[in-house]
C-alpha cells in the first residue's frame, strides 16, 4: 500500500500543477484531473480522470503529465493511467467553469462582459467574408488575445476548413469545450454535420443553433469574439442583435459598385437593431502586376462609398477599416486550413488584414448594456 505521506508523491503532485489541460487551458489539479499518484522505488503511475471517454488530447495529456512528473528528483520512470470522470465529477467541473450551477447564460451579453464582439458581415456572398473572419481571429491571437470564433454561417460554413479544424467540440454533458486553431476557439455546425450534407433548418433553429454556441460551449475569458455571419440581412443577422445587444459590426464588400450596393444594406440593418457599425473592409481591391502597378479587377472605390453612406445612414463615424488585395496566396492558405497571416505574412493581403485587426483590438469596447455602476440617489 502506497505511503500517501511519501515526500515524493506531494512534489509530483506539486509538479503536475503546472501542467494545463489542453482545452480548457486550466491546470489538471484544479480541475479534479489527478485522481491518484503511486510511487515504487523510482516509478511514479499517475491516474486522471477524463472528462470524456473519447478525449482527442489524450496523447498531448500523456505527454505532459509524464514531463512534468518525471522533472521531480528521484522519479525515473512514469505511467499514466487514465481513468473517466463521474457524473458527479463532471457536474462539479461545469458548476466550477460556469462560475455557477444555474442555467447556462450567453456571457458576452451580461452586464459585466469586457469580451469586444464583432459581427462580421456581408451583404453578398463571394466577398471573402470568412477568409477575412479566420485572418483577423488568427492574427489577433498571434499578438496576444484570447479569440473565439461563431461560424454563424449555418448554410454556408467554412471556417473549419479555413483553421484547419477537423474534430468536434469535447462534450461534458451538456457543456461543449471547443477546439483550438492557431490559439484560436472555434465552433461550427460544420464539426457536427457529415461531409457533404447540407443543413435544411427554418429560422427558430437557427436561432437555436446560434444561442447555443454562444452559451453551451465553454469560451473562457475571450478578449474577442467574432461572428461569421452568412450573407445578407436575414435570420441570423436579426438573432445576433437580439442574444448580443452589443456586439458591433463591421461590413466586407468588395470594389464592385453592385456589391457595394448591397453591402450597404448589411449594414443600415444596424440602424434597426440598434448596433454600431465599426467599420468597412473592402477585399479584392486591386490585383498588384508584376512590374508594380496595380490592376483594377473589381473596379475602385466600393469600399469608400459603402463607408461614407454609412456614415450617413446610421449619423456615426464608419471607417474604411482596410483595403486587401487580391493575392492566390490567401486563397491557397484558406484551402489550406493555414491563414495567410501565418503562412505568408510579409504578403500585401497579410499585412492589410493584421492592420485591420490591430485597429479593431485597440478600440475600446463600447458602453452598451454595461453596468456603469451608479446607484440611483434619493430624494
Amino acid at each position: 500500500m502506497p505511503d500517501p505521506t511519501d515526500p515524493l508523491i506531494d512534489a509530483i503532485r506539486e509538479a503536475l500543477t503546472r501542467v494545463l489541460d489542453p482545452e480548457i487551458k486550466r491546470p489538471i489539479t484544479d480541475l479534479g484531473m489527478v485522481r491518484s499518484v503511486e510511487v515504487d522505488g523510482s516509478r511514479a503511475t499517475v491516474g486522471i480522470d477524463l472528462t470524456t471517454p473519447g478525449c482527442p488530447l489524450k496523447d498531448t495529456l500523456t505527454r505532459d503529465v509524464s514531463t512534468a512528473a518525471a522533472t521531480v528528483e528521484g522519479v525515473d520512470d512514469v505511467a499514466v493511467v487514465f481513468g473517466v470522470m463521474s457524473a458527479d465529477q463532471r457536474a462539479a467541473l461545469r458548476t466550477m467553469l460556469r462560475g455557477t450551477d444555474a442555467e447556462p447564460v450567453i456571457p458576452f451579453a451580461q452586464p459585466g462582459s469586457l469580451t469586444k464582439v464583432y459581427a462580421i458581415a456581408s451583404g453578398k456572398g463571394g466577398v471573402g467574408k470568412s477568409s477575412v473572419t479566420a485572418n483577423l481571429a488568427v492574427a489577433m491571437a498571434a499578438d496576444g488575445l484570447k479569440v473565439g470564433i461563431v461560424d454563424a454561417d449555418i448554410y454556408g460554413f467554412s471556417i473549419p476548413r479555413m483553421l484547419g479544424v477537423t474534430r468536434q467540440p469535447t462534450r461534458v454533458d451538456d457543456m461543449l469545450l471547443p477546439p483550438e486553431a492557431f490559439g484560436v476557439l472555434v465552433v461550427s455546425i460544420g464539426m457536427f454535420v457529415p461531409p457533404g450534407q447540407p443543413v435544411v433548418w427554418r429560422g427558430p433553429m437557427l436561432h437555436r443553433a446560434l444561442q447555443q454556441f454562444l452559451a453551451d460551449v465553454f469560451w473562457g475569458d475571450l478578449d474577442v469574439l467574432l461572428l461569421d455571419l452568412p450573407p445578407g440581412t436575414g435570420d441570423i443577422a436579426i438573432s445576433v442583435a437580439q442574444l448580443l445587444p452589443s456586439s458591433e459590426i463591421v461590413v466586407v464588400t468588395t470594389p464592385q459598385v453592385a456589391a457595394a450596393e448591397v453591402a450597404e444594406r448589411a449594414g443600415s440593418v444596424a440602424v434597426q437593431t440598434r448596433q454600431h457599425v465599426v467599420g468597412v473592409v473592402e477585399n479584392m481591391s486591386w490585383l498588384e502586376q508584376p512590374d508594380g502597378s496595380r490592376l483594377d479587377v473589381f473596379g475602385t472605390g466600393g469600399g469608400q462609398t459603402v463607408a461614407d453612406n454609412l456614415t450617413r445612414l446610421t449619423g456615426g463615424d464608419v471607417p474604411l477599416l482596410g483595403q486587401v488585395p487580391l493575392d492566390v496566396r490567401l486563397r491557397e492558405a484558406g484551402d489550406a486550413g493555414t491563414p495567410v497571416v501565418l503562412s505568408a505574412p510579409d504578403s500585401p493581403a497579410a499585412q492589410a488584414l493584421r492592420g485591420v485587426a490591430r485597429s479593431l483590438a485597440a478600440r475600446r469596447r463600447g458602453l452598451a448594456g454595461r453596468s456603469l455602476g451608479l446607484t440611483p440617489a434619493g430624494r
